[in-house]
């Protein structure tokens, strides 16, 4: 479900990422100050483009776990018969089955690792303030997800 989520969350924001530079150029005047950095249109062109690449990414990687956990949770849920007299398939066929499962937890993590960097990239539009505080509450979020608190 996560991963279905993510993979929504990542090809709406493009969207909307595609769709706000449209009007950007004509509203680039809003963010004139010393605090949002460089402003001047390769810069913008640059942070677009890499939060749309980062969102591209994050869409494939979710889209691709969510075909392969189907495809292990089918695995799973068949029955194997074991029949000597029938070479066709391997003797192992659950190793396949954990491959593709372990193949599906692993896009799954890195499309929502990238979900989560690319944030970080949208935020860099604002100027680079916004950047390092999102950059120290992402390490300690995936910190977080990562490691389990000693209470």
């Amino acid at each position: 479900m996560v991963t279905i989520l993510s993979a929504s969350i990542a090809i709406l924001v493009n969207l909307a990422l595609a769709a706000l530079t449209n009007n950007t150029y004509n509203a680039s005047h809003l963010f004139h100050g010393e605090i949002f950095g460089s402003q001047s249109e390769r810069i913008y062109a640059l942070k677009y483009g890499l939060a749309s690449l980062f969102l591209s990414v994050s869409f494939l990687c979710s889209f691709m776990a969510v075909g392969f956990l189907i495809d292990s949770n089918l695995l799973i849920n068949v029955v194997y018969v074991d029949d000597d007299d029938d070479d066709r398939f391997s003797s192992d066929p659950y190793s396949y089955t954990q491959t593709i499962f372990e193949r599906g937890f692993g896009l799954a993590l890195v499309g929502n690792r990238v979900l989560c960097v690319t944030f970080r990239m949208l935020l860099w539009m604002f100027g680079p303030l916004p950047v390092v505080l999102s950059s120290a509450t992402l390490v300690w979020g995936l910190y977080e997800f990562d490691f389990e608190s000693a209470k």
